[in-house]
């Protein structure tokens, strides 16, 4: 069980590096999504399944979905199809998929193994998570909330500077 812990750690540590280093915002997705998972299997190995499945519906699903929503909203124009093409190329998907298949092998392994360990450990149901999210940690809660709605209404307002910049130059183009 040791094993699977450290060969889970260190696929957590490796892809959280991978976002860090990567100029690519959608390459840096890609990873930092693989760390949340791999994160969730961290929580589910000791003892935690209801933060394991928070971690995967809150953060490798809402979270990334609102971050490719910004993704989009600053990426226009004509340079964002071809953008797009070279994202689609192996070298961009063989290493978010490479870490993606030891992580769903190790809990493979880890459901289908006849001494299951990792369930007798203490679980942590939903009144005693939502009972500390919310009363102790409100502020951090509430902070959190309020950075990734400015996060949201940062990104559409330099989305909709860069369009009129576009409109105006396109314009200035025809003039010409």
């Amino acid at each position: 069980m040791d094993i699977i812990f450290y060969i889970t750690a260190f696929v957590t540590l490796v892809s959280t590096l991978m976002v860090i280093t990567r100029h690519n915002p959608v390459h840096a997705l890609l990873y930092l999504v693989i760390s949340l998972l791999s994160l969730s299997v961290i929580f589910f190995l000791l003892g935690a399944p209801f933060a394991a499945m928070l971690e995967i519906i809150i953060y490798a699903g809402a979270i990334m979905v609102l971050f490719i929503f910004v993704i989009m909203l600053l990426n226009l124009g004509k340079e964002t199809a071809i953008q797009e093409k070279e994202w689609l190329k192996p070298k961009v998907w063989i290493g978010p998929t490479v870490l993606s298949a030891i992580l769903f092998a190790e809990l493979f392994y880890l459901i289908s193994s006849p001494s299951a360990t990792y369930l007798v450990q203490q679980t942590v149901d939903a009144k005693t998570v939502a009972i500390s999210l919310f009363r102790p940690y409100l502020i951090g809660v509430e902070l959190a909330a309020m950075l990734l709605m400015a996060g949201v209404v940062g990104a559409a307002h330099i989305g909709q500077h860069k369009k009129t910049t576009l409109h105006r130059f396109l314009k200035e183009e025809e003039v010409l």
